[in-house]
């Protein structure tokens, strides 16, 4: 029974980023004239008026309507797909890739709940530790759970975004405590810049343990 809830929560989550199911963007897609989220530093490092790198000339496509446009969109993906669900895909994999980060630190520098040696070893090895949490069902639990508050939540909130109900991408409602008061903008922007950035560095730090052993600059 386990393992068939896991595979259909496998499936169904994996549907909504599987090449059918990307959306066209011709016809959702809204022009505007210049930033109009985005004030972090009076739009200057974002927007309309960015091409980050110069020798790349900006896309039209890129409208400047985006939390972290920089005109970066050589192989011309904002042509064609709907932008809102690509940044609807960044973002999550932005603040999975941080968490992804946190953890990885702290199980190679050794900062471990109490009692978790007992199940888990004193590995600091992230392919060990990944490979006993597969055999305990832990990693198993993560999928199931995970899986399923994507059906019941992240499926249904970004349809409703696709189909026009103003809701912006990443926005799930979720600030307890109020960190969305102030600087709003900026925030957002911040989140998105750090969750690129998470995205680059876990991948090297996995490369690197699987190439040297162990993370690299780490005990």
């Amino acid at each position: 029974m386990l393992r068939a809830s896991v595979l259909a929560a496998c499936v169904a989550a994996a549907t909504a980023f599987s090449p059918s199911a990307l959306p066209l963007g011709t016809a959702t897609r809204k022009a505007t004239s210049g930033p109009t989220m985005q004030l972090y530093k009076d739009g200057k490092l974002q927007g309309a008026g960015v091409n980050c790198i110069p020798i790349f000339k900006r896309p039209a496509s890129l409208k400047g309507d985006m939390v972290g446009d920089m005109g970066f969109d050589p192989f011309g993906v904002s042509s064609y797909a709907n932008m809102q669900f690509c940044q609807e895909a960044e973002i999550k994999h932005g603040r999975i890739a941080m968490l992804a980060f946190a953890g990885i630190l702290a199980e190679v520098i050794g900062i471990r709940f109490p009692g978790v040696d007992s199940v888990y070893a004193a590995s600091n090895d992230i392919f060990e530790i990944h490979n006993m949490a597969v055999e305990k069902g832990s990693m198993g639990q993560i999928l199931l759970w995970c899986g399923f508050a994507e059906i019941c939540g992240g499926l249904p909130a970004m349809n409703a975004m696709l189909e026009g109900s103003g809701r912006k991408p990443g926005d799930f409602g979720f600030d307890p405590l109020g960190l969305g008061k102030k600087n709003f903008e900026r925030k957002q922007l911040v989140e998105v810049m750090n969750g690129r950035a998470a995205m680059l560095a876990v991948s090297g730090m996995v490369h690197h343990a699987l190439i040297n052993g162990k993370v690299q600059g780490l005990p």
